[in-house]
């Protein structure tokens, strides 16, 4: 394992310690970055209110920093091997802070929407370097462990940064809100520099200059990254169609909750936290296909929950959605960075160039459905998106049932035991 901190090899007496220190700064990190993506979610039915506009409007809006985030995932992907990553990281999550101070002052809804496009531009691009950093500076051993940890963060992000957002709309108003979560940008930049180096890459770097085009080429030649491209999309797809759109079915009749408490029901996500720590060894242990399958298998057992009109149910339902789709995420992230047979920043800027349009599509189309057939067709639309993933986690097949390119033979043993 590398000392991240010191780039240096880690004496062994220290592994425990040293990986329980860079599990939390890279879930910290990770919370950071997105607390502005999860958290506005939580207030969706008072921004809606204020700017006296629909769900659907409402949603695609504060949904649009999905937008930003695909552009700055392909821009990752395109300038990869010239972006610093350490620097790169700190201007991201200290420039972002500049968008959400504004979102306090947004005077209509086009306003708030190019203002939350550019906080996804900036949010992406330090997710994007963050994973490519992570994938660079960690031995094999550790990467599956440091890639589950940042994806946790990301959970933890959904549950508190929520949380933290309805409390203050709800007691300090929408200003405060959006000031405070640029107080967390800023914090997030302080720890990147503090705790990121520029140590030197684990990966060997021996690889001719190609154009950034070649590499996208390879990339999708690759029949282990297409499908996982496709993967993300329709994960990102039904997360945000579900967790978009509950908010205004739990604040109408008959459950019909107040804003503070709409908070609260994100403790949901809790289990999240500690079941995506799982997800590296559980595709040590099973594979990726059996993870994928089973992280699917179980967020669809809570679409028929959702359509329940008791709090219980909806809270169970939810749980299960989240626990799946964040689990099914994280093995995405890592299986696509080991899977790459070359430029894994690259590979990882497509991946969640994908991702991220999952998400933005998914709260267009799915909002349009809300307005107009209704919640149940709502989440029919969730289900078919990860009966899709579901079927494209086929194409993630063993090496033996297909004929490997002797590029791709050079994926690394953790990850091609993902493979099987």
């Amino acid at each position: 394992m590398a000392d991240l901190s010191q780039g240096r090899p880690m004496p062994m007496h220290d592994h425990h310690a040293g990986t329980l220190e860079r599990t939390l700064l890279i879930g910290l990190i990770a919370f950071l970055s997105v607390v502005d993506l999860f958290g506005t979610q939580a207030i969706l039915p008072a921004l809606a209110r204020s700017y006296g506009v629909t769900p659907a409007a409402m949603g695609f809006a504060v949904n649009a920093t999905t937008m930003g985030m695909a552009v700055a995932c392909l821009a990752v992907a395109y300038f990869s091997h010239r972006i610093d990553r350490r620097r790169g990281i700190l201007v991201s999550l200290t420039v972002l802070a500049i968008p959400t101070a504004l979102l306090a002052v947004a005077p209509d809804l086009a306003t708030f929407t190019v203002l939350r496009i550019a906080q996804g531009l900036c949010m992406a691009l330090a997710f994007t370097l963050t994973l490519a950093y992570l994938g660079e500076h960690c031995s094999a051993m550790d990467a599956g462990g440091a890639f589950a940890a940042y994806i946790t963060g990301n959970v933890a992000s959904n549950l508190f940064g929520r949380l933290l957002a309805a409390g203050l709309a709800d007691h300090l108003g929408l200003p405060t809100t959006f000031l405070s979560l640029a107080g967390l940008n800023l914090l997030g930049a302080v720890i990147a520099y503090v705790w990121l180096t520029q140590s030197p890459s684990m990966m060997p770097q021996h690889e001719p200059d190609r154009s950034p085009f070649a590499v996208w080429a390879e990339h999708l030649k690759n029949p282990l990254l297409r499908p996982s491209f496709a993967i993300g999309f329709c994960i990102l797809f039904a997360f945000l169609g579900t967790f978009t759109y509950v908010n205004f079915v739990l604040v109408r009749e008959p459950i019909a909750i107040d804003q503070m408490t709409l908070g609260f029901v994100y403790f949901v996500f809790a289990p999240s936290i500690a079941t995506t720590l799982m997800a590296g060894r559980a595709v040590q242990r099973f594979g990726t296909r059996p993870t994928f399958w089973g992280s699917l298998a179980v967020a669809g057992l809570g679409l028929p929950l959702l359509v329940v009109p008791i709090l219980p149910a909806i809270l169970i339902g939810l749980m299960l959605v989240g626990v799946g789709t964040f689990f099914a995420q994280a093995t995405a992230t890592g299986f696509v960075s080991h899977a790459a047979t070359t430029d894994r920043g690259s590979a990882s800027g497509l991946y969640l160039a994908s991702y991220f349009s999952g998400g933005l599509v998914g709260s267009a189309v799915l909002g349009q459905v809300f307005d107009r057939y209704g919640w149940a067709a709502c989440v029919t639309g969730v289900g078919i998106s990860l009966l899709v993933a579901a079927l494209l986690t086929v194409r993630l097949r063993p090496a033996s049932e297909r004929s490997v390119p002797e590029s791709e033979q050079d994926i690394p043993a953790s990850s091609a035991a993902a493979v099987h």
